[in-house]
């Protein structure tokens, strides 16, 4: 099966870069432990704040790039990260829906392999990925929007799928 993003990946020694973006691979039940550690240590709710905080940074840095480098529209972001993130293995994404002028993105997710990894629970817990869409969302509406979102399905919780839903409002309007 044909992969852009791996057969366009550059290696010098020590580095991984697409489209001059740096990459690490990590398996994912590290990511989990991880996760399951900052839980014990910190509660689950602050657990995920600080893995979408970091999940945020590298959407808004990448999408914020296409953007700038490549000229790319919104649809073409989020539509480009979702291929991308499909194609370094973070489950089949696919914008469901986009919405410039209410702010409104959700990304169906098979194949997560954050609860994969995690395994059940009682909640979400794909709290990386969700930051991403953030980012994304924070990355294309800009720093006058306070961008939020919920997961409204999990595997790890027992739906058929993941959902990610991101909302972004105004900071000016007060909306």
């Amino acid at each position: 099966m044909y992969n852009s993003i791996l057969n366009e990946l550059e290696f010098t020694t020590g580095r991984l870069t697409h489209k001059r973006v740096r990459y690490v691979f990590i398996r994912p039940d590290v990511i989990a432990t991880w996760q399951k550690a900052l839980e014990t240590e910190v509660g689950p709710e602050r657990c995920a704040e600080m893995m979408l905080a970091a999940g945020r940074v590298g959407g808004a840095e990448s999408s914020r790039h296409y953007r700038d480098v490549y000229d790319y529209t919104a649809q073409e972001i989020v539509e480009f990260m979702c291929k991308m993130g499909g194609e370094l293995g973070w489950g089949r994404l696919r914008l469901e829906h986009l919405d410039l002028e209410s702010g409104d993105i959700i990304v169906e997710v098979k194949d997560s392999p954050f609860d994969d990894a995690y395994g059940p629970s009682e909640g979400g817990v794909c709290h990386l990925l969700r930051g991403v869409v953030i980012g994304i969302g924070t990355g294309i509406f800009g720093a006058q929007a306070e961008v939020y979102s919920e997961e409204t399905a999990c595997v790890a919780k027992g739906d058929a799928y993941c959902r990610i839903e991101v909302k972004a409002r105004s900071i000016q309007a007060g909306a």
